[in-house]
């Protein structure tokens, strides 16, 4: 009773004191600054003008002439719009591929039952084992063979649907009461039925989430594109970003111009999704 009422007057088992709230906003705020501040100090730097020098002592964060000349002068140093549309068809291609190939896959393996259904599990886990690095030549291999090297179909190709996209549909599949799906079967819905009326409805914020990851993992890739694409016309926007770095001089402000204009698009996902996202996330919950 005295242990009790001593924990009591302290706040409770789950009270949190003055000083560990102190310590974790503090951490929180080190680790806001660790990540926020090499993109604001990129966005400074694109919009520094050539009168400013940035490799000061002292350089200032807050541009003092502030100008959007370095935007333009990325448009005319390299065909910036038409990187940046070849980047979009990969994107989408890779994101439509995980949209439905997960999803599909990620329901079989958590509502149907099959002869090698665990075999299958295995091997999904097992390709999660290995680095992209490993099995990189074997794609160009198989892209090369099917007559898609040099294309943006090529690029796309062996991301078109991910493993971990997969566990994680299953994940939200299998968080689906069973009864629910029973339910379903006496009254007799098929499994395409079953996943349209029963499935997608609850698995919307897992979908935006594994959405998000596609995009910005077929956005961003720059080492695959690099070792299929030849043609200059075909480059995608972090490929082609490299022709901003001169091979006698190179002008940060221009770089890092060109580092927000490829950003930009995955504010844009991210802001019309987030809704969805932090409702995958946090997913378990199931509506009746």
């Amino acid at each position: 009773m005295a242990a009790h009422a001593k924990t009591a007057r302290r706040g409770g088992f789950n009270s949190i004191g003055a000083g560990e709230k102190v310590l974790r906003y503090a951490l929180l705020l080190l680790v806001l600054a660790l990540t926020v501040s090499p993109f604001l100090w990129q966005l400074s730097t694109s919009l520094k003008s050539l009168q400013e020098d940035i490799y000061t002592q002292t350089p200032s964060f807050l541009p003092e002439q502030p100008t959007l000349d370095n935007y333009a002068q990325v448009a005319d140093t390299i065909p910036v719009w038409s990187y940046a549309v070849n980047s979009l068809i990969v994107a989408a291609i890779v994101v439509m591929g995980n949209a439905v190939g997960a999803t599909i896959a990620g329901y079989a393996l958590a509502k149907l039952r099959f002869r090698g259904a665990k075999l299958l599990l295995g091997l999904f886990l097992a390709t999660l084992v290995l680095p992209g690095e490993v099995t990189i030549v074997s794609q160009y291999v198989t892209v090369r063979g099917l007559g898609l090297a040099d294309t943006l179909l090529g690029v796309a190709l062996p991301g078109a649907i991910g493993m971990l996209n997969v566990l994680l549909m299953r994940t939200a599949f299998q968080s689906i009461p069973p009864e629910m799906d029973e339910a379903a079967i006496i009254d007799g819905a098929t499994a395409w039925q079953r996943l349209r009326h029963i499935g997608l409805p609850n698995v919307r914020g897992m979908l935006s989430v594994i959405t998000i990851f596609a995009f910005i993992g077929a956005w961003d890739d720059f080492l695959w594109p690099l070792i299929v694409l030849t043609d200059p016309e075909n480059y995608t926007l972090t490929v082609g970003l490299q022709y901003l770095n001169g091979t006698f001089s190179a002008n940060p402000r221009l770089i890092a111009a060109g580092t927000m204009i490829s950003f930009l698009p995955i504010v844009i996902v991210f802001a019309a999704l987030q809704r969805f996202f932090f409702r995958g996330v946090e997913e378990g919950a199931i509506k009746g």
